[in-house]
């Protein structure tokens, strides 16, 4: 089962929407809307076979040195085929190329991620100047990094992990 792994273009995002919405009516990933995916389509990446998009996922840099993995998602029929793997490869490579050192992803899926050198994370990850500035950030990303309180009915049952990178 041949697929391939290359940057999102805007005529993408109706068909990440797609691959996304089941994921968000099981109440796994959080929506977003086609507005936010939109303005956002330069942090993904997709994987397609055949001309079908099978997956996809983004790389937001949410600090100097630190970036996040998220809305990562793979179509069910090809789970266990390498996709996910090749998807985070490529934003790793994408965070290596901005000069990112770290990675952040919120999951359920802590076995893939463990398998990928990422490691569950406790509270104070980032000194309290750059943590005051992330404050500000409004993102809803940055805050579940943060492990605000607001945020944790959210993320029940999700792991925060970390990977440092090369």
């Amino acid at each position: 089962m041949n697929y391939a792994v290359r940057p999102a273009r805007s005529g993408d995002i109706l068909g990440i929407h797609r691959l996304l919405e089941p994921l968000v009516d099981q109440r796994i990933l959080l929506g977003k809307d086609l507005a936010v995916l939109y303005g956002a389509v330069q942090e993904f990446v997709v994987a397609e076979a055949d001309g079908e998009l099978i997956g996809c996922g983004a790389l937001h840099v949410m600090w100097e040195d630190l970036g996040e993995i998220r809305t990562l998602l793979v179509r069910d029929d090809w789970l266990h085929h390498g996709v996910g793997r090749g998807i985070v490869d490529k934003l790793e490579a994408n965070a290596r190329a901005l000069g990112l050192s770290r990675l952040f992803c919120l999951t359920f899926e802590t076995e893939f991620f463990t398998r990928r050198g990422f490691e569950p994370i406790g509270e104070q990850v980032v000194d309290a100047d750059v943590y005051s500035q992330l404050l500000r950030s409004g993102d809803a990303g940055v805050e579940e990094f943060l492990d605000l309180a607001h945020v944790k009915p959210n993320t029940l049952g999700n792991t925060r992990m970390l990977k440092r990178l090369n």
